[in-house]
């Protein structure tokens, strides 16, 4: 079910409202044989809006709704009566997404904030009626404005999860055991690769009634930056994180080599990361004693602050909390 019910990547066809046409009308009635123009203005094309909503957490319900054609506008008429304007379309979308154009590859939209609204293709304007070209020279203009096309083109929605810390390791390094250790959260937790494939959220409690959100992300594994593996479906959503928490089992055959591999594909899927805050957590600490845990810290890059924790145990969790808050309210600093 994991599969189905998380979507962080669609694309839909979108077309914006035509305007309605300006009317070409005279006053005509009983009392007046030839009165002066008074054809209304077209009404305004519908909208295509994104808006943000915190309720909603993956890109599901975008998936059988491909074609998005919006409602064009009302044609004018006479007595200077306006057409109506198109019923705008509102697109409910996760914090964290942002809508690309397919065919230039710009993102266009980014939706960050609960009721944030962006227009994502605005509707065609309505012509204006001949009443608007009345003049002294021209008291009886014969022609009227057609209203503006609606604009289409095929977009594309991308979830980037919106989290203060997010967990990089390989797959079965103990991320979704701290996150359900740490928070209320409840991943999926096996002894083989992969076992998460969607990224899992949860909220970290601190001291004095503080929390921050933490987001367990699928493994990287060797390659992922060139798309092995879950490759850019996974590392698109760290893009967001203010913190990585590197996670290094303490039985892995090399700390440090695991640690550059790490680092390596976030550089070459994108150098930015390279700009944020790193920590790193030993975990399943348990098993180790204070020689091995200097040799290891050794291995480690001295320039980076790292912990030695069991989230069985609940090791070192403490200090890793106030690390990640200490690191969360700094300012910000290259890692070199």
């Amino acid at each position: 079910m994991e599969k189905t019910n998380f979507v962080d990547q669609i694309k839909i066809f979108c077309r914006s409202g035509h305007g309605g046409a300006g009317s070409r009308h005279f006053l005509r009635n009983k009392l007046t044989a030839f009165g002066g123009p008074d054809g209304g203005d077209g009404g305004r094309g519908a909208h295509i809006i994104l808006k943000g909503n915190t309720q909603l957490w993956t890109l599901l319900h975008l998936r059988y709704y491909k074609n998005i054609l919006a409602e064009d506008g009302g044609n004018g008429s006479g007595n200077n009566s306006s057409g109506r304007s198109g019923k705008d379309i509102i697109i409910e979308v996760p914090l964290g997404t942002i809508a690309i154009d397919e065919e230039t590859g710009q993102q266009e939209a980014e939706i960050l904030e609960h009721g944030q609204e962006i227009i994502l293709l605005k509707g065609g304007r309505g012509g204006l009626g001949n009443s608007n070209f009345k003049t002294a020279t021209n008291q009886a203009p014969t022609y009227a404005q057609p209203g503006e096309p609606g604009i289409e083109a095929f977009k594309i929605l991308e979830l980037k999860v919106l989290a203060d810390v997010g967990l990089v390791g390989f797959p079965n390094a103990g991320k979704s055991t701290l996150l359900s250790r740490v928070t209320a959260a409840k991943p999926k937790i096996a002894d083989y690769a992969f076992t998460t494939i969607i990224p899992q959220l949860g909220i970290v409690e601190y001291r004095d009634d503080k929390s921050f959100c933490m987001a367990d992300l699928p493994g990287i594994i060797e390659g992922a930056s060139e798309g092995k593996g879950l490759g850019h479906r996974f590392l698109r959503h760290i893009e967001r994180n203010a913190v990585l928490l590197f996670l290094i089992p303490a039985d892995s055959k090399d700390h440090r080599k695991e640690f550059d591999i790490l680092l390596n594909e976030l550089e070459q899927y994108n150098p930015d990361m390279l700009q944020k805050d790193f920590l790193i957590a030993v975990s399943k600490s348990d098993m180790l004693d204070d020689e091995l845990k200097t040799a290891i810290a050794a291995e480690l890059p001295q320039n980076i602050p790292h912990v030695f924790i069991s989230s069985i145990t609940g090791q070192g969790l403490m200090q890793l909390k106030d690390m990640l808050w200490e690191a969360l309210n700094a300012t910000p600093l290259t890692n070199e």
